[in-house]
């Protein structure tokens, strides 16, 4: 039924933009050149065109996975409390991008950093196509600022990595032995009133083949917790599962990133100019503040026309 929602969307938007297209020729052809009509006939056509824009970038959401909801999980890198509320900056603005979208967002996991911000975070963002539009977020991004940390006010360069993976329903299989797997079970941390740090509720699971580590504190009891992680694991094999296969698919294709600290896909620059730039597609602004509180349509549009060629691919 969804697939079949999905695909009466699409004919419809493409025969209402047929119809607004013939109803704009008729009218330019009854104006007879009066300047008032024809002006509306323009406004007409140009919201028509946005509108086929917009259409085709969602048409472009055709992957496996794509419709999913996911999980995106945030790690800082070396260099303490900068790079760790740099992560912070991106959980923010990842959540308000979410929010802004109609996106659900619920906060998994989170570990505090050691004077600001955060050394990991991990968000369920679930609503149509979340995957689809966040997958391109995958990778190391670099921020360059004056630090506020810093009391000789000096430049630094900080990093932090996003990993998004899909959310799997019943009808995907991810068999997992569970002999493969180690279960660490410890106090869940931050807010969350009487139910935190009385047991150790908080479940972590580590695949031992993949070395992928998934945690989960926000259930009231560890059964819940222990329910989420397997699922949030099951999507992290699956994800790798995905990426194996769009590597094969675009072993050639220039635009294939080598997902490590070494290779970031976007710098955010507040210091000593203003410029937020993603190195594969070479899109860019200046206006990084708009960026940081969820202003990300441009370079998640950007980054799903760049990379559709592999996409095709990888789903044939």
């Amino acid at each position: 039924m969804a697939e079949r929602q999905r695909l009466e969307d699409g004919i419809n938007t493409v025969l209402a933009l047929e119809k607004e297209a013939d109803d704009g020729e008729e009218l330019f052809q009854l104006s007879e050149g009066d300047p008032d009509m024809v002006a509306d006939v323009l406004a007409s056509l140009r919201a028509a065109q946005e509108k086929a824009a917009r259409a085709e970038l969602q048409a472009l959401l055709s992957g496996e996975a794509d419709g999913n909801d996911c999980y995106l999980q945030i790690n800082a890198g070396a260099g303490g409390t900068e790079s760790q509320d740099w992560a912070a900056m991106l959980r923010r603005m990842y959540i308000r991008w979410a929010e802004g979208s109609g996106y659900k967002v619920e906060e998994v996991d989170a570990h505090d950093g050691d004077e600001a911000g955060i050394k990991s975070a991990t968000v369920h963002i679930s609503g149509q196509n979340a995957y689809g539009w966040l997958k391109s977020e995958t990778g190391v991004h670099r921020l360059v600022r004056i630090s506020p940390y810093d009391s000789s006010a000096r430049r630094h360069t900080s990093f932090a990595s996003v990993t998004v993976s899909p959310v799997i329903d019943d009808t995907i299989e991810v068999d997992i032995d569970p002999s493969d797997v180690r279960t660490d079970t410890y106090r869940s941390s931050g807010a969350g009133g009487q139910h935190v740090n009385k047991t150790d509720s908080a479940v972590r699971l580590t695949h031992d083949p993949t070395g992928i580590v998934v945690a989960c504190q926000s259930g009231r009891s560890q059964h819940q917790n222990r329910a989420k992680a397997w699922e949030m694991l099951r999507s992290k094999l699956y994800e790798v599962e995905l990426q194996r296969r769009r590597d094969a698919a675009q072993d050639s294709h220039e635009s294939k990133s080598d997902i490590g600290w070494g290779h970031q896909i976007r710098s955010y620059v507040l210091q000593p100019y203003q410029m937020v730039k993603d190195v594969r597609t070479n899109h860019e602004t200046s206006d990084t503040s708009g960026v940081l509180d969820g202003d990300l349509d441009g370079f998640l549009s950007a980054a799903l026309a760049h990379s559709v060629g592999g996409e095709e691919e990888t789903a044939a």
